[in-house]
């Protein structure tokens, strides 16, 4: 990575916005899951403004590394003032765009981001089910409790030799 994509992304995560779980959220979205490594829940409040409903609030939690939650951070910011449709209109690079050029290895931080807020925002049946880290069915309490919640049948691990060994 560039030196100025780190001091950008370190800048945001010094100064995260928004971050942390909203009791009284209208909607809740998540994308992730632990098998996968990254998780990402969103919450938004929404309000009344000059007849059209708008995003009062958003905030997030994240398992992620730091360009997902800079990102995370940063999308807040820039959904609070849109209706869901001007929301759902945005593309994860918009999210991550005062932090400069993606390295190609954080490209997906951002699309975490998005495939959250279209969790949040769009109607249950809507939803694409096409990535490995899918949205989950109903996402309720926190994030930390989602990641840590026991799986059924368990994750089997093998180790493959390198041909040589």
């Amino acid at each position: 990575m560039n030196d100025d994509f780190s001091r950008r992304v370190a800048d945001a995560l010094q100064n995260p916005q928004n971050m942390g779980e909203m009791a009284s959220a209208d909607a809740i979205g998540s994308v992730g899951n632990a098998e996968c490594g990254d998780m990402l829940r969103v919450w938004v409040k929404f309000k009344e403004e000059n007849g059209r409903k708008v995003i009062d609030r958003a905030s997030f939690q994240s398992f992620g590394c730091e360009t997902a939650i800079a990102a995370a951070s940063l999308a807040m910011e820039l959904i609070r003032g849109k209706t869901p449709e001007e929301a759902l209109k945005m593309r994860g690079a918009e999210f991550a765009k005062d932090l400069g050029p993606l390295p190609p290895t954080k490209v997906h931080c951002t699309q975490l981001v998005e495939g959250a807020i279209r969790s949040a925002l769009e109607p249950a049946q809507e939803r694409p089910d096409s990535s490995a880290c899918a949205a989950e069915p109903t996402p309720t309490g926190n994030l930390n409790e989602s990641f840590h919640k026991p799986t059924e049948g368990g994750v089997r691990v093998v180790f493959l030799k390198e041909p040589g060994e």
